[in-house]
C-alpha cells in the first residue's frame, strides 16, 4: 500500500484523486499554478466527505494529509505514486514529466489522467520510461471505481501489476487496455453517444432534456449493471447472443445514426445546446448538481453491492480490504 502522493493539477479530476488518495489513508501533496486551487479542491473534498459517509458502513481509515506546494519538485519530493492530471496537450505533459523526474524517486510511479493520449507519445524523452503508464478514472473519481490501464510501448509489465494493486487497494477497478488505441475503451464508446447526440440536437430531432431522458429512464440503467453486451444477450432470449446477432445485426446497415460524420459545433449550435442545457438544470448550482449525482450514485452502489453485481462487487472487495486494514493495524 502506498503512503505518500503527488497530483500535478487541481482542477476535476485532479481533485478527484486528491479526495480518493486522502480517504485511503494516503498522504497528498499537490501543485496547482492557479490561484483558486485551493479553494476549488476544497470544494470537491467537501462533496468527497459527504458521499464517503453515504456509501459505507466498513471503518474509514485515518485520512490522509494534504498540504500544498509550490512547485512540481517540491510536490514529488517523496513520493510513491504520482499522479498528473494537467491540460491535454501533449508538450504541456511532457514539460511536467520533465520536472517531476528531477526530483522524484526512481521508485515512483508516474500515471497520468490523459482521456486519450497514447502513452507512447507521452513517455517519449523520459529517462526511466518503464514506471510511466496512464490511469484513466471517471468523474467524480471519488466515487466511480473504474480505471482504465495503459502501458507504453516502454512500460514495463511490472509497472502494470504495480499499478493494479495500488488502485485495488483505493478502491478501484482497473481495467488494462492490452494494446494502446486514442481514447482507450469508455470514451471511445462514449464519444459515439455524444456525436450522435449532438446531430440529434443539431437536427431538431430532441432537446438535451429529452436525449438524457432517453437515457437515464431506459438503456442507462441497464449499463449501469449489465454493460452493453451482457444486456444483448439477455435480448436474444435463451438462444442467447448468436440469435441476437442474427436477429438485430442487419440492422447495423441501416442508415440510422451519424457516427461517420462530426456535426460542425458552430456558434449557433452551441448557443442552442447551452441554452436548452441551462432550461434543463439551470435551478440548479454545479454543486448542487455535484451533491444529487453523488448520491444517486452511491445508491445504485450500494444496491449493486448487496446483489453482489458489477462495481458492487468491487465495492464489497474495498470493504473488505478495510476491515483487513483495521485488524492488521
Amino acid at each position: 500500500m502506498i503512503t505518500k502522493a503527488a497530483v500535478i493539477g487541481g482542477g476535476v479530476i485532479g481533485g478527484g484523486w486528491v479526495a480518493r488518495l486522502l480517504e485511503n489513508g494516503v498522504n497528498v501533496r499537490v501543485y496547482d499554478p492557479a490561484n483558486d486551487a485551493e479553494k476549488k479542491i476544497h470544494a470537491v473534498l467537501a462533496n468527497a466527505e459527504i458521499a464517503a459517509s453515504k456509501l459505507s458502513s466498513a471503518p474509514k481509515l485515518s485520512p490522509g494529509k494534504l498540504r500544498f506546494c509550490a512547485s512540481v519538485e517540491d510536490a514529488v519530493i517523496d513520493a510513491d505514486l504520482i499522479v498528473e492530471a494537467v491540460p491535454e496537450q501533449l508538450e504541456i505533459k511532457q514539460s511536467v514529466y520533465r520536472l517531476i523526474e528531477a526530483r522524484a524517486p526512481v521508485a515512483a510511479l508516474i500515471a497520468s489522467s490523459t482521456s486519450g493520449i497514447l502513452p507512447t507519445d507521452l513517455q517519449q524523452g523520459l529517462s526511466h520510461p518503464e514506471r510511466f503508464l496512464v490511469a484513466h478514472p471517471f468523474n467524480p473519481v471519488y466515487l466511480l471505481p473504474l480505471v482504465e490501464l495503459v502501458g507504453g510501448k516502454q512500460t514495463s509489465t511490472e509497472t502494470i501489476e504495480k499499478a493494479k494493486e495500488i488502485y485495488r487497494n483505493l478502491g478501484m477497478h482497473p481495467l488494462h487496455v492490452r494494446k494502446e488505441i486514442e481514447a482507450f475503451i469508455a470514451d471511445r464508446l462514449l464519444e459515439a453517444v455524444w456525436r450522435e447526440a449532438l446531430w440529434l440536437v443539431k437536427d431538431d430531432i430532441a432537446t438535451t432534456e429529452e436525449i438524457d431522458d432517453a437515457i437515464r429512464y431506459g438503456f442507462g440503467l441497464r449499463w449501469a449493471q449489465m454493460g452493453l453486451f451482457e444486456t444483448y444477450r439477455i435480448a436474444g432470449g435463451e438462444a442467447g447472443m448468436k440469435h441476437f446477432i442474427a436477429q438485430f445485426g442487419p440492422c447495423l446497415k441501416w442508415p440510422w445514426t451519424k457516427l461517420t460524420d462530426v456535426p460542425d459545433l458552430t456558434e449557433e449550435l452551441t448557443e442552442t445546446i447551452a441554452a436548452q442545457s441551462d432550461e434543463q438544470s439551470g435551478r440548479y448550482s454545479i454543486r448542487e448538481l455535484e451533491r444529487i449525482r453523488d448520491d444517486n450514485l452511491v445508491g445504485i452502489l450500494q444496491v449493486l453491492k448487496n446483489n453482489n453485481w458489477g462495481a458492487g462487487q468491487t465495492l464489497a472487495a474495498y470493504e473488505q480490504h478495510l476491515k483487513a486494514e483495521q485488524r492488521d493495524g
